[in-house]
């Protein structure tokens, strides 16, 4: 019971947070971060030791299906130079640096548990840069990437963690086996993810009401996850692929209703589950305090090592990839970050978080001949301190360095952009209505009212049920002019879809759109 007091407190600090982080300028990652550890040196607060066997999947399903639907495969598809080498060598790098370090200082650790360490520490958490970069005004691309690196880079950790965790449990390690593992891992992990989120699309289309439809949703991240993790797949590559394949399935097939509920729920949920495993970073720093007993002095130092190893070799890593990918000899990528300020603000907004926390709160405590997992304590203790780190220094800092860099966003290139769409929205629209005007004879003042609504304010347009109980004089002529501008306005949202899918169109701007279109037309035509 004290600890589901526990976490009620955390939940209803979260939302306080976001209120208070408007007002001093904080993320609200940092501030529940700060409250946790408020809560650790409180002496009425109990220990709270969580089941390491929940963490993973009662955190990372919700947090990776919100960020999924916020993207797109043909984003992905854009990114991939940056994802290659950032979410997958540059969290490979981190983590054997970190292992290679841990294990010099302590050499009687086997090394797969400090590689555990090193898999722990090396993915930067999109979810608090991602929640400041809007009030920071940081260039799209900047944003784009970091959020997909940081969605790619819990998969590779998570990979690197698992194979880890695997050895020092069982004490026997294969090369081969472990390739082996790995490959029978990913292929289970992409028939799982594809195949429940093709299986999910099939039905959200045929569940009736918007509720339904967001409850399928919620629900199947959670059961892709489990799906893998018990067939021997890769659970975070899995969660994250169904949850890729369902939102995009979703936005071309499901109605406004859902787009709009959807939006709502996921934006409350990963609010709750990311205040709730920041806040828990706090707590279990307690712990991992109490696990190391008097050698905390000696841990502090170790910990500042990795610190450092982490810092720099992201610094050294991102400078030395933007110097290659961006010489005379290669063209630049257009969402890479391509000048030394855009890469400088790169490198300090690598924050470590809740892919961390939830990695290392799931941690086995005993191994399979009942020995304590070795440097669970230890391990625990310099991971919390990465995180603190980079939380309470980098997040609050990071404002200073985009300004000290310079750089901003360009307001006048999304503006631009969104005035083309709705450009292309409104001929589309005008196409389809001179169609109906032929195939049903409509009458002209009909056809000339109906293009007054979808020309003269093209960003506001409301030819909806109001416009059409103003024109028609009957039941029949009501329901029809309904039935037309539902169809008209269904046209924009699929030219709208069509934009959201291209490569490099600012997915942020786009869903925008959509909304403006869901609340200002009638409902999805059938």
């Amino acid at each position: 019971m004290e600890k589901l007091v526990v976490v009620f407190v955390l939940l209803f600090a979260t939302i306080l947070a976001q209120p208070l982080a408007r007002r001093t300028g904080l993320a609200p990652a940092v501030l529940m971060t700060l409250f946790g550890c408020l809560l650790a040196v409180a002496p009425f607060v109990p220990s709270t030791h969580i089941d390491p066997n929940l963490i993973l999947p009662l955190v990372l399903p919700p947090l990776l299906y919100a960020s999924a639907r916020r993207t797109s495969w043909r984003r992905f598809a854009a990114d991939r130079g940056t994802l290659a080498t950032t979410a997958v060598g540059l969290v490979a790098a981190t983590a054997v640096a970190v292992a290679a370090l841990v294990w010099a200082w302590h050499p009687a650790l086997p090394f797969a548990a400090a590689l555990v360490l090193g898999a722990l520490v090396a993915p930067p958490d999109p979810v608090a840069v991602s929640a400041m970069a809007g009030r920071l005004g940081l260039p799209r691309r900047l944003v784009s990437a970091l959020e997909g690196e940081g969605l790619f880079n819990d998969v590779t950790a998570a990979v690197l963690y698992t194979v880890a965790v695997q050895v020092v449990v069982t004490g026997h390690f294969s090369g081969w086996g472990a390739l082996w593992d790995f490959a029978v891992s990913a292929v289970v992990a992409v028939a799982v993810g594809l195949g429940l989120g093709w299986c999910g699309s099939l039905l959200t289309r045929r569940l009736a009401e918007a509720s339904w439809q967001v409850a399928l949703g919620l629900l199947l991240p959670f059961a892709a996850y489990g799906l893998a993790a018990a067939w021997g797949g890769s659970a975070v590559l899995a969660t994250l692929l169904c949850s890729l394949y369902l939102s995009e399935a979703a936005l071309g097939s499901c109605g406004s209703a859902y787009r709009s509920m959807g939006d709502a729920f996921w934006e409350i949920t990963e609010m709750l589950v990311t205040g709730l495993a920041f806040g828990l970073i706090g707590l279990e720093l307690r712990s991992a305090a109490r696990a190391v007993g008097h050698e905390w002095p000696t841990m502090l130092g170790v910990a500042a090592a990795t610190i450092a190893v982490v810092v720099a070799l992201r610094l050294g890593w991102l400078s030395t990839t933007w110097a290659m990918l961006h010489g005379r000899w290669r063209r630049r990528a257009a969402d890479e970050p391509y000048t030394w300020r855009e890469t400088v603000v790169t490198w300090w907004a690598g924050q470590r978080g809740v892919a961390t926390v939830a990695l290392a709160l799931a941690i086995p405590f005993t191994t399979d001949s009942g020995a304590p997992f070795p440097g669970r304590g230890e391990i625990l203790f310099i991971a919390f301190a990465v995180v603190l780190f980079t939380l309470l220094l980098q997040g609050p800092t990071l404002p200073a360095m985009v300004r000290a860099t310079g750089v901003r966003a360009d307001p006048e290139a999304d503006r631009e952009f969104e005035y083309r769409l709705w450009q292309r929205i409104r001929e589309a629209q005008l196409g389809r209505l001179e169609q109906l005007a032929a195939a049903e004879r409509l009458p002209e003042h009909l056809v000339d009212g109906l293009r007054d609504g979808f020309t003269a304010r093209p960003t506001f347009a409301d030819t909806g049920p109001h416009a059409a109980i103003g024109t028609g004089r009957t039941l029949r002529v009501t329901q029809r002019i309904r039935r037309i501008a539902a169809d008209i306005h269904a046209v924009g949202r699929r030219e709208a879809l069509t934009a959201r899918r291209e490569p490099h169109a600012p997915t942020e701007v786009v869903d925008r759109v959509i909304r403006r279109l869901d609340l200002r037309g009638p409902g999805d035509a059938d």
